[in-house]
């Protein structure tokens, strides 16, 4: 090749290179956008004036330092001048729902605070929905399931059948206790047994001091059942059946004007899940549209806490044995 094409390659080679950057840049700059348009208008969301703070636990509830702190900020707040606390959650870990429930006592100590049961509040759902001054639920919403559980696997049989064993050298018989490798000792039960009786009289001795019930009638209404809204209206679990209108009347009695604005305080992202998820959404419904089977499930699978430990108070399907 003669120096004149080896020069015209090198041309196309810098102009390849010049519009692959440029490329690359505006690429970038796309994402950043879309970061950045990813939040509300307003940067505070309307919290700048007088409001009703709103915030929603979902999902299965676990130790949750940001949503704590996010309570914890309603209440220094001198504009948010009520809570309410919309709950869709079948429960989740007891320690979950115990630092949760006190985060909104300490909110009903300086403000109006409302439980609103959407689909679904029980166990540790409805034991976070006690810390508020006023619990309303749909007809047929679920409430209930008040009580704790402690579950374990055992595979012992199993390793029998494949020719595998366990073999273990502990400080004191109840180490490590129960174990998966072998049925637990009558001590260890009893151990267990101690354990998740303390934390069911705890529970029980919130929601009797909560709904103005005695002990007794608590108990009654403790031994793990669900109910409809209607029928926890009945036996005194909830307060009334209804919904916005009934939430804002209650609020009106307390004070708290009817033309505030309902505002809803969400979790802040972390940087990467906005660029790594709300960001990846966007750009692929910008690209495919909104016909994205996926998208809710993969922003449920980015927020989403999957690993549960300690104590569990939680509302099941299936069976469970003692």
């Amino acid at each position: 090749m003669d120096q004149s094409g080896i020069a015209d390659r090198r041309r196309l080679r810098r102009k390849l290179t010049f519009w692959r950057i440029v490329a690359f840049a505006v690429v970038i700059a796309g994402v950043v956008w879309l970061v950045m348009s990813a939040g509300p208008s307003d940067p505070i969301g309307g919290k700048s004036t007088a409001h009703v703070a709103r915030v929603t636990i979902s999902g299965v509830i676990t130790d949750n330092a940001e949503l704590i702190e996010r309570l914890d900020t309603i209440r220094q707040s001198d504009r948010a001048k009520a809570l309410i606390v919309r709950l869709q959650s079948p429960g989740g870990t007891s320690y979950g729902g115990e630092t949760l429930y006190k985060a909104v006592r300490a909110v009903a100590a300086e403000k109006p605070v409302v439980a609103e049961i959407r689909t679904l509040a029980a166990s540790a759902a409805y034991m976070i929905a006690c810390g508020s001054d006023y619990i309303i639920a749909g007809d047929t919403s679920i409430v209930g399931s008040i009580g704790v559980i402690f579950q374990y696997a055992q595979v012992a049989d199993l390793l029998e059948k494949v020719g595998v064993s366990v073999q273990e050298i502990k400080s004191a018989p109840l180490k490590a206790e129960p174990s998966p490798f072998h049925q637990a000792s009558p001590q260890a039960r009893a151990m267990i047994r101690s354990m998740v009786n303390d934390s069911y009289d705890w529970f029980v001795d919130i929601v009797a001091e909560c709904r103005g019930l005695s002990r007794t009638d608590t108990l009654e209404l403790a031994d793990g059942s669900i109910f409809t809204g209607r029928q926890a209206a009945d036996n005194g679990l909830v307060d009334i059946i209804g919904g916005d209108t009934e939430i804002r009347d209650y609020l009106s009695g307390k004070g708290v004007p009817e033309s505030l604005k309902i505002v809803d305080w969400e979790r802040r992202k972390s940087r990467g899940e906005l660029l790594f998820g709300n960001a990846v959404i966007r750009l692929l419904t910008a690209w495919q549209g909104d016909a994205i089977p996926f998208a809710d499930q993969f922003q449920q699978l980015i927020d989403r806490k999957l690993f549960l430990d300690g104590l569990v108070s939680v509302w099941q399907f299936g069976p469970a044995e003692d």
